[in-house]
């Protein structure tokens, strides 16, 4: 499953082996490939063409033209969708303020320390939880301002680890 935003809605996309559900009704088109960018589809008694414009990748966008209207998608696969739930969603919006644990758990080391210059994906701290180590990563560029935890410290899901 995945989310698609156009125009600012949100829709909820599924898509099976031979069905695709858009908010979950079925959507039953004929689509044909008509170029590597181009497809023909057929809903109903209504025919039209629809062209992939442009991608970016960073920002997983779309541009797209069906007839003659242009149309921007935001996708969000799962992984997007369950860190958005996890209040992680800062990947993309410029600045970071801070890095909440994503669950509870126990700090078992820190990467970082106030002053610090991390860039997005960098490690920044490890978070045992259910007996898994978790690798807790920056999600954008940012120095970090201050360190709220400690080693051995327990915490609670939410809870600001974090701060830059």
């Amino acid at each position: 499953m995945f989310s698609v935003i156009l125009q600012n809605a949100p829709h909820s996309v599924e898509k099976t082996e031979d069905l695709i559900k858009v908010n979950q009704k079925p959507i039953s088109w004929d689509l044909k490939w008509i170029g590597d960018r181009k497809v023909h589809l057929i809903r109903g008694n209504e025919s039209m063409e629809a062209e992939l414009l442009s991608i970016d990748r960073d920002t997983k966008s779309l541009q797209i033209r069906i007839g003659h209207k242009t149309a921007t998608l935001q996708l969000k696969d799962r992984f997007d969708l369950l860190l958005e739930q996890m209040g992680m969603s800062a990947a993309g919006t410029g600045a970071i303020k801070d890095i909440k644990a994503p669950m509870p758990g126990l700090i078992l080391d820190l990467k970082v320390k106030p002053g610090d210059e991390v860039k997005k994906g960098d490690v920044v701290l490890i978070l045992e939880a259910m007996k898994m180590e978790n690798i807790i990563k920056s999600p954008g560029d940012g120095v970090v301002k201050d360190v709220k935890v400690a080693l051995k410290q327990s915490v609670e899901k939410n809870q600001v680890l974090i701060q830059f």
